[in-house]
């Protein structure tokens, strides 16, 4: 990293790869992925020169949401190993000079957890206060109408007391009560904990969510869903939410700033909100997960999906460069462990275009300004799985959807076609090591079905192809450590009203850089640039589809260009 970077902004010039353990490696033949397969692909993420390593939940689970239902927060299920392979995870990870960062899952706990069973015993245990827990209301029904992410209502009633409790996701899910004070010194111990142990950071999963309106009101009622409504307004970026994070940083941050990494995952967050929550000045995190541009794609809600608008694209991801370019910092990412894949979704991943248009997704995503973070198996070109059945699904969203609006009366083929679009199975397959059985991910069954077109795309035959999607990446993560410009400099898009050109530059201490990137698999002429004379004469920087006959020449299909001068 340049001497540019101040010593806790470190991060500016950093990229963060995200595994999802369980099907990341696995080591010992169990078909599910472990700590001890991530240790063995260091070396694979030290050449590909990313900064920081994410992991997804390892924590003791019964599973119900793949590790994001915790039951031990200082535990590592086993499933995934023990601690001792944690510790060996870090002392390795660092060795390289790759930071962990572990995800943070408090705005809810699993059902098994012991502050839970403990909660649910009796009306009057210590713990009750520790979650939200309501009477049936007048008519002897749930508290309020509110929907779960999950579907069906957010509350459960338990026999043992007659009440029921809040969960937001599954009712596995239990939330915890973040007006209390001991649920937080709780959490900020357990956060503690793990800094000490050797970790750097957190990535703080649905953190906008801990604060709620007390009263718990009423939610607008959503048409046609059988009187459920959207609570949403009740419990994101709730009334407290801002001194929570405040208080957590003094209490479990200060004093280590300078070296670790802060991420909180904020649905619903606007630029404005983002811009509170990331100044440096209040002390609460370092960047935010927002979700508006991976909903461009939506209709009516998150199964409805259409086709994406690339000027809609430009818009919003161009308002979010301009609204934190004075304070506060942008994460960048195409996809995660809850979306579908980068190349199917905003690129092609058609046979003759996967290639060129996974690496164009990774310049133009690169190039921006923020922190770039890389979801496994992006960096090989990984696409959308084939599903046929409505039997091939696994994830306990994509499972209920399914099962809920064919049982309403939707039609079950159309429901099919829009989980194969959207379903977070997508992106939960095995990695694709190898063309060997299961994609080299294990010599056993593995949990869920690998990709069928693992034999072509994995990560043997990309590190041996140095014109490949992983080699390109390798580059794109170079060029962010290597040129000030791109982590440093200001951000100010071009052609904004094309359907088809990307286009935008990045200037800093006299460096200007252009990047250009035709989402369609047509030729595009650069004319429609006011000013592409004045670049003909500049050096190509990182090209994705092979040299040009020059640098302002007409964009092949799926081609992008960085130059600079």
């Amino acid at each position: 990293m340049t001497d540019a970077v101040t010593n806790d902004q470190w991060f500016r010039e950093a990229v963060v790869y995200q595994i999802y353990p369980r099907s990341f490696q696995d080591s010992n033949g169990d078909g599910i992925g472990d700590l001890r397969g991530v240790i063995d692909r260091l070396d694979y993420l030290q050449a590909l020169g990313i900064d920081v390593l994410w992991l997804s939940p390892i924590y003791t689970s019964p599973q119900d949401d793949n590790g994001y239902d915790i039951s031990d927060y200082q535990d590592i299920d086993p499933t995934f190993g023990t601690l001792a392979d944690v510790d060996e995870l870090i002392e390795q990870a660092h060795a390289r000079g790759i930071r962990l960062v572990m995800d943070l899952v408090v705005n809810h706990t699993s059902d098994e957890h012991p502050w839970f069973v403990e909660s649910r015993s009796s009306t009057d245990n210590p713990k009750r206060d520790w979650y939200w827990w309501r009477s049936p209301d007048e008519h002897g029904e749930a508290p309020n109408n509110w929907e779960s992410f999950f579907s069906g209502s957010v509350w459960e009633l338990d026999e043992t007391t007659g009440e029921y409790y809040l969960h937001l996701f599954s009712r596995k899910q239990p939330d915890l009560n973040w007006e209390n004070p001991e649920v937080r010194e709780a959490v900020y111990s357990m956060m503690r904990w793990w800094l000490d142990r050797g970790i750097d950071g957190f990535r703080m999963d649905v953190i906008n969510m801990i604060s709620k309106i007390t009263s718990l009101p009423e939610g607008t009622p959503i048409p046609g869903n059988s009187g459920l409504g959207d609570g949403t307004p009740h419990f994101l970026n709730g009334p407290r939410i801002h001194e929570f994070l405040q208080e957590m940083h003094a209490s479990v941050f200060e004093g280590r700033a300078g070296q670790l990494l802060t991420v909180g995952e904020m649905p619903g967050v606007t630029v404005e909100d983002a811009i509170l929550y990331t100044d440096p000045a209040r002390h609460e995190v370092d960047m935010v997960f927002q979700f508006e541009h991976v909903g461009l794609d939506h209709g009516d809600h998150k199964w409805d999906r259409r086709a994406l608008d690339l000027r809609e694209l430009k818009k919003s991801l161009g308002r979010w460069q301009d609204g934190l370019a004075e304070v506060g910092w942008n994460s960048l990412y195409w996809n995660n462990h809850d979306q579908p894949r980068a190349v199917s979704r905003f690129g092609s991943d058609a046979p003759e275009h996967r290639v060129a248009s996974a690496k164009l997704l990774g310049t133009v995503l690169h190039v921006h300004r923020g922190t770039p973070y890389v979801y496994q198996g992006e960096e090989l070109g990984m696409t959308n799985v084939p599903f046929a059945t409505s039997d091939d699904f696994s994830d306990i969203e994509s499972v209920n959807y399914y099962r809920m609006a064919v049982e309403s009366g939707s039609d079950a083929e159309s429901v099919l076609a829009n989980l194969r679009l959207g379903s977070r199975d997508n992106a939960r397959t095995p990695m694709q090591w190898d063309s060997s059985e299961h994609g080299g991910f294990t010599t056993g069954t593995p949990w869920f079905r690998v990709n069928p077109n693992y034999t072509e795309i994995n990560a043997e035959a990309a590190v041996a192809d140095d014109d490949s999607v992983f080699h390109h990446y390798r580059r794109v993560i170079e060029l962010r450590h290597t040129e000030p410009a791109v982590a440093h400099g200001d951000f100010h898009m071009l052609a904004a009203d094309h359907p088809t050109l990307y286009a935008f530059t990045r200037r800093h201490e006299g460096v200007e850089l252009l990047v250009v990137a035709n989402f369609s698999g047509d030729e595009l002429s650069l004319d429609v640039l006011d000013d592409v004379e004045q670049w003909a004469g500049s050096t190509l920087l990182l090209g994705n589809v092979g040299a040009p006959a020059s640098v302002t020449a007409p964009l092949r299909a799926w081609e992008a260009r960085v130059l600079r001068r």
